[in-house]
């Protein structure tokens, strides 16, 4: 069936890892068991020891081992121990022994695991039980990473436990029974960003896309995908880059929700892919629920949406809009690839729909689109059209646009 390897706190949790070993063989799967814990030698005997890990990490046991909460030993050791469990998890994936990850832990454990989980290739399986599932966004990072909340502590084994545990196990062992269909001979991979208020031109560029002979990966554009999608590009998974929703340069410049950090909209140029670029609901700032719209974007000059219960959206002003025009033309600035910038002057989004878009501001939009002009690398290529982002004209001039920038790339054995 395949070999799932699990990473555990053998120290405090070496009965729930031993229910899960038995679980995981009586499924037909093989087992490497990793202690990441550093209290006491455990009672369950691991494939690789806690001392073998430290030894990766370039440390010893005897270094880490502590008796006093509350300073910064502990720290160290849980980042010791993830260092030396990556570098182990890495090498059993290089030596074709790792099909899945599996582990189950509290709070502490959890920082260790899911932050190996979050190093592993995408489409290796995943699974984390912990009872810090409220902490959930801090473990995912920008990797498909599976969570289980595990509801009482992991201490012990009772009817309860043993069904979760037992779950997560059988979970994992059918994560790696089959592996997925469609994994004949790879297409050129284009990555797509995506909001709500983009969609209908997205989805009309992906269908152009699929037609032309790509696959596409489309990324909402809330934070943790833009920061998935400028990750993935740099790691090498993707061909192409059709930036459709760049709105999270919004939420970084003016603390929303939705921020992606201030790599975003450089990796596709740094490592010289074809790349569109649109300034796509870029005039929207976004918060959580409306009670928490902070006092100073919540004022009378400004325009705001109650896009759902959990998410309000602020119009930007001129002066933000001005800065964000110098932003976008900044992080291109260095774009060794094929690109353009593809400007729709009847609205960024939805919210700027003609007549009577909520979001319709014309002397900000237009000052947007003069300051681009005029930051805006001259040979980058500039066509600012009068259609709105979701007027399958524009997804059209948008799609073929990209097609152009692929040919024009230096040439490669990719199709099509």
């Amino acid at each position: 069936m395949g070999v799932v390897v699990l990473i555990g706190t053998l120290d405090t949790k070496g009965r729930e890892y031993q229910y899960m070993r038995d679980c995981l063989v009586a499924a037909g799967a093989e087992t490497i068991l990793v202690d990441v814990g550093v209290l006491i030698d455990p009672a369950v005997k691991p494939d690789i020891s806690a001392a073998e890990v430290v030894a990766a990490a370039g440390s010893a046991i005897e270094a880490l081992r502590f008796t006093r909460e509350g300073s910064d030993t502990r720290a160290v050791a849980l980042e010791t121990m993830r260092k030396g469990a990556l570098a182990i998890v890495r090498d059993l994936i290089a030596a074709g022994r790792c099909d899945a990850v599996l582990g189950a832990a509290g709070s502490g454990g959890s920082t260790v695991i899911s932050g190996v989980m979050r190093e592993l290739p995408l489409g290796l399986p995943k699974l984390l039980v912990t009872t810090f599932a409220s902490g959930a966004q801090a473990f995912f990072g920008t990797r498909d990473l599976t969570l289980m909340h595990a509801v009482t502590d992991i201490a012990g084994l009772n009817r309860f436990s043993r069904t979760i545990l037992a779950n997560a196990a059988h979970a994992v062992a059918g994560m790696i029974a089959r592996r997925p269909p469609g994994h004949e001979a790879a297409k050129p991979t284009v990555a797509i960003t995506m909001f709500g208020v983009t969609t209908p031109g997205v989805l009309r560029v992906q269908d152009r896309l699929h037609a032309a002979g790509f696959e596409t990966l489309v990324f909402h554009a809330v934070g943790s995908g833009g920061r998935a999608m400028e990750q993935m590009i740099d790691e090498g998974l993707v061909d192409g880059v059709v930036d459709y929703t760049t709105s999270e340069l919004t939420d970084e410049l003016l603390g929303g929700v939705f921020s992606a950090g201030p790599t975003r909209l450089t990796a596709a140029g740094r490592r010289g892919l074809p790349q569109v670029v649109i300034p796509g609901a870029i005039e929207v700032l976004n918060f959580g629920p409306r009670v928490t719209v902070p006092a100073a974007f919540d004022t009378p000059e400004r325009r705001l949406v109650v896009h759902n219960p959990y998410v309000s959206a602020v119009r930007t002003l001129k002066s933000e809009a001005i800065e964000l025009a110098r932003i976008m033309s900044r992080r291109l600035q260095d774009a060794t690839g094929p690109t353009a910038v593809l400007v729709p002057a009847m609205g960024f989004d939805s919210y700027q729909r003609r007549p009577d878009g909520p979001f319709i501001d014309e002397d900000a939009d237009r000052a947007f689109c003069d300051e681009l002009q005029r930051s805006l690398r001259p040979d980058i290529a500039r066509l600012e059209l009068p259609l709105n982002i979701n007027d399958s004209a524009f997804a059209d001039r948008v799609a073929d646009t990209f097609l152009e920038l692929w040919r024009a790339r230096p040439s490669t054995d990719a199709s099509p």
